[in-house]
């Protein structure tokens, strides 16, 4: 199973005497940051002795202390593909990014690209398409960004990396 790393976390300042870290979360499953797991950073393996969301801090075994603590701010988390699968929890129709980037985006018959990144703004994530070569030389743009919402997304069929959409061609010759 692959290695590759996956930015999930940053380290802030210390807050209080006791090592405790503001914590800000770049992902969609805080659920994965509970007591005991243990996560890579940029600062060595980092086991969770305590976490607190609603205060959005949380505390590392072995830094229980505000000068111990402190060398960890600003550090990065990471998770692998295999503990992301195995730690959060999708609901019916939602898939993670890693499934989706790499898909072929298609509207009937006619192949649009393929997802080359997934950008979040605001509340809406949108598949950033490297535009199929065929329609790239009859002049369209070389990649646009696909809203990932019903009104554009029929399905994803991650087993057969494709996205099936309607109108999302309407988006490709605005581009």
């Amino acid at each position: 199973m692959s290695q590759e790393q996956f930015y999930i976390a940053q380290i802030g300042r210390t807050i209080g005497l006791w090592g405790d870290l503001k914590l800000n979360l770049h992902t969609d499953f805080p659920e994965q940051f509970k007591v005991g797991a243990t996560f890579k950073s940029d600062r060595g393996d980092l086991t969770i002795s305590d976490v607190n969301f609603k205060r959005g801090i949380i505390r590392f075994q072995g830094y229980e202390s505000i000068d111990s603590a402190k060398k960890l701010t600003n550090a990065k988390m990471y998770s692998n593909l295999e503990k992301t699968k195995e730690n959060c929890n999708l609901d019916e129709g939602q898939h993670f990014y890693f499934d989706i980037e790499g898909c072929t985006v298609v509207q009937g018959d006619l192949v649009l690209g393929v997802v080359d990144d997934i950008q979040r703004m605001v509340d809406t994530d949108y598949l950033v398409v490297k535009t199929d070569e065929k329609l790239v030389e009859e002049g369209f743009s070389k990649s646009f960004l696909l809203p990932y919402i019903d009104r554009y997304i029929i399905s994803a069929d991650i087993e057969a990396k494709k996205i099936y959409t309607k109108d999302a061609k309407d988006i490709l010759e605005a581009s």
